[in-house]
Formats: C-alpha cells, sequence, structure tokens
C-alpha cells in the first residue's frame, strides 16, 4: 500500500532506507524502460518514414481524389444525366395522364423520340447516376404498363431507393407483374414488403389489401384477416378501407 512522504524526508532506519533505495531503483528502471520504448519507436520511425510518408500520401491522395471525383465529374455527370432524361420524363407523365395512345407514349419513354434519349439510353449512358437508377423505375413502369412482365420485374428490380412512396410502388409495382405472370406467392411476397416498407396512407393500404386479397386466394385466411384488420384499424380514411367490412367478412367466415 502507498503511503503519503512529506517533502524532505529523510529515511532515519536502516529498513527506511532500504526501502527509498528500492522505490529509487524501481522508478529508475520504468523511466528506463520508458527510454528504450521511445528508443525502440524512434527508431522504428526513423527506419520506415519512407513508407509512413508512402501510406499517408496515398490516403491524403484518396480522399483528395474522391472529393475531386465527386465535384469536377460526378456532380456535372448527374446534371447533364437529369437534362439528358427530360424528355423522356414528359412522356412517361404524359402517358400516365392520356387516355389513349399510352402504349406509343410508354415506348417513347423507352426508347426516345425527336433525337432525345428514353429511359433504356440513360440507363446504359449513366448507371452510376442517379438519374441513372431513376430511369430503372421509369422503364420498369413503362414495361409494366406495356404488359412485358418480365422486363417490369428486371427494371424496376434494379431500382434502389428510399423514398417513402416510390420504393414501396416499386415493390408493389414487381408484385404486379408477378401477378400476371401467374406466380401469386412471388407476388404475395412483394405486396408484403411493399406494405411494410414505409408506413403512409397512400401505398400501405394500398399493399396491405393487394397482399390480403393474394393471401385469401391461397388459403391463408388468418393471415388474409390480418392484412385487413389493419387496414381498418390505422387507415380507416384510405379508399381500401371503404369496403373492407366486407372483405373481412369474406376472410372470417373461410376460417370457420
Amino acid at each position: 500500500m502507498a503511503t503519503y512522504k512529506k517533502r524532505g524526508y529523510k529515511p532515519k532506519t536502516k529498513a527506511d532506507k532500504a526501502n527509498a533505495i528500492e522505490e529509487q531503483s524501481a522508478t529508475a528502471e520504468v523511466f528506463n524502460t520508458l527510454d528504450e520504448g521511445a528508443s525502440r519507436t524512434e527508431a522504428w520511425v526513423a527506419k520506415n518514414q519512407k513508407y509512413i510518408f508512402i501510406i499517408v500520401g496515398l490516403a491524403a491522395i484518396i480522399v483528395l481524389g474522391y472529393l475531386g471525383y465527386n465535384k469536377f465529374i460526378q456532380e456535372p455527370k448527374e446534371s447533364v444525366a437529369m437534362n439528358d432524361m427530360f424528355q423522356a420524363q414528359q412522356y412517361f407523365d404524359e402517358a400516365i395522364a392520356a387516355g389513349t395512345e399510352q402504349d406509343s407514349l410508354f415506348n417513347l419513354a423507352l426508347n426516345g423520340g425527336e433525337g432525345k434519349f428514353g429511359m433504356l439510353d440513360i440507363i446504359s449512358e449513366y448507371k452510376s447516376t442517379k438519374a441513372g437508377n431513376l430511369a430503372s423505375y421509369y422503364a420498369g413502369m413503362s414495361y409494366l404498363k406495356l404488359k412485358d412482365y418480365q422486363n417490369a420485374v428486371e427494371h424496376l428490380s434494379n431500382f434502389k431507393s428510399d423514398d417513402e412512396v416510390l420504393a414501396p410502388i416499386a415493390q408493389g409495382g414487381i408484385g404486379d407483374a408477378f401477378i400476371q405472370l401467374g406466380q401469386k406467392e412471388e407476388a404475395l411476397d412483394y405486396y408484403a414488403k411493399a406494405a411494410n416498407m414505409s408506413t403512409n396512407a397512400f401505398t400501405t393500404p394500398m399493399y396491405l389489401f393487394k397482399a390480403g386479397n393474394i393471401t385469401l386466394d391461397l388459403g391463408d385466411n388468418a393471415k388474409a384477416l390480418q392484412y385487413f384488420n389493419r387496414i381498418k384499424d390505422e387507415f380507416a380514411s384510405s379508399t381500401e378501407a371503404a369496403n373492407i367490412d366486407a372483405f373481412i367478412g369474406k376472410a372470417e367466415a373461410a376460417s370457420n
């Protein structure tokens, strides 16, 4: 146990003197060890400073290169890509709003027109950009409207987003494509995923309703009842809730 000794303390007995010598020796040993460690460190640094400078220099080059790439290459590329996609996006919007000639407009959105890029060109030319990613969504939805379900699944699967509306719609679109391909189990997986990706009054009840109907069709009445009850409990003002009691009754009757 360590004891406090007043400044100017002098050992009086032989035992005290022996202890004092031992403490001084231990202290000296500690400082010698630290000195030796520092000397070894200094020697290692001196020996390897060339490699240290190279490593530090490479790290600086990587960081500066990344910042420079984003500033002088990626950002301008993003801007050009969005400009090139503008006409194709207009074709897509017109197709959604149009009552007739939708197919021709969706084809223009995909393949371009008037010398302008289509969504497929944007995907090919600007794959690593946000515009290229968004073009995968537009292409997938266009193929879905054109009843080309395989291509719809492919392009919608390539679309990555955290947006609380677009992300569920893309997953739900894959579900819609699988329904048309006669693959109900796969469709159900995507409807359930779409319903759970985010909670909002638009996409959540829509895909809960689709999931409930497919589940009911597949014979899992208890699970279908969970989907329908969630619509009634959490989204009472949604379009899907208007006749939800009828579907709840249908699921309950099928369970008995």
